[in-house]
């Protein structure tokens, strides 16, 4: 386990902008004392995390009815007993993304025939949570769980062997999903154990305590189902338009944190400009802030949306998009 002054500094690292979170997040998980030797794992996906991928929710470190994860902070649920790494939205999945072997090992069991799709009630997939999964058992009681996959996608069966890397099936949407994701689940004599806690990751992970998803600018307000899908967002608007939007998409979101929110012109100025302040922390949110022009009319060019999302006064991350209207 951490010692009290790494967790600590675990912990003061959540307040810090993104760029020093993920440097002073390789700095302590690298100095955590590794337990498990016998055990390294590899990201259960081919990405780049803070990029292409993000790690929306954390092991729940809190033995009551709380939620916290190993820095205390908020990035779990109630009972949540993996890691999950996501995507930005379903276009991202589309695309279709292997799942990998976290460690050389043995399949356990399989399901692959369960449906994709986005869930509201946990009960509709009572027992089968994990929906499409994969348990690879590591030897000296180490197993590890992957759960989400693509109906039809396991490459694998009871019984194979696997090396670290090897593609196992697809990111899907079965079992109890609300966005795309892979969730790895690491047990030890059937315990579960957090891999950032053991420091099991072969290459070590920086906490990234929240960020931008993605951003976009539209002639509206776009629904969530719409941004979730990744159909939110257009290259081009037509000058004779009503109306500017900028939207941005984030996860872990925390009361107080503010969404600096701007529509930049041709010429680079800012044409609209609002901070929109978080009032509720939420896994996966977004927020949407523009202008209606009172002659209907944009002028020909390049448009730049940009959020920048700010936590305790500091910058946490950015995104920006642009479009061209004509």
């Amino acid at each position: 386990m951490a010692s009290s002054a790494l967790a600590d500094l675990i912990v003061k690292c959540r307040s810090l902008p993104k760029s020093l979170v993920r440097a002073a997040g390789i700095l302590v998980l690298a100095g955590l004392p590794a337990s498990a030797q016998d055990l390294r794992l590899q990201l259960p996906l081919d990405c780049t995390l803070g990029e292409t991928c993000f790690i929306q929710q954390y092991v729940d470190r809190d033995p009551g009815p709380g939620a916290e994860d190993f820095t205390g902070g908020p990035l779990t649920y109630d009972g949540h007993r993996g890691t999950d790494f996501r995507v930005r939205d379903l276009e991202d999945l589309a695309v279709g993304i292997p799942i990998l072997a976290p460690a050389a090992g043995r399949v356990r069991a399989v399901r692959n025939d369960m449906a994709d799709r986005l869930i509201e009630d946990r009960r509709e997939v009572a027992g089968r949570e994990c929906g499409n999964g994969i348990a690879i058992e590591h030897g000296n009681g180490w197993e590890t769980q992957l759960c989400h996959l693509q109906r039809g996608s396991v490459q694998v069966a009871a019984g194979d062997a696997v090396e670290a890397g090897d593609v196992i099936g697809r990111m899907g949407l079965s079992g109890a999903t609300q966005f795309p994701h892979v969730h790895i689940t690491v047990r030890r004599d059937g315990e579960v154990v957090d891999p950032f806690v053991e420091n099991l990751w072969a290459t070590p992970l920086a906490y990234e305590p929240g960020g931008l998803l993605s951003v976009g600018l539209l002639d509206r307000v776009p629904d969530f189902d719409e941004i979730k899908a990744g159909a939110a967002d257009v290259s081009t608007l037509p000058a004779d338009t009503d109306a500017i939007v900028v939207w941005g998409a984030a996860f872990g979101g925390q009361v107080g944190d503010v969404m600096q929110m701007a529509i930049l012109g041709p010429d680079g100025t800012a044409i609209f400009e609002s901070d929109v302040a978080l009032d509720r922390t939420q896994a996966q949110l977004f927020r949407a802030a523009g202008r209606r022009l009172r002659d209907r009319t944009l002028a020909v060019g390049t448009y730049t949306g940009r959020v920048i999302l700010v936590r305790g006064g500091e910058e946490l991350d950015r995104l920006e998009t642009t479009i061209a209207v004509r």
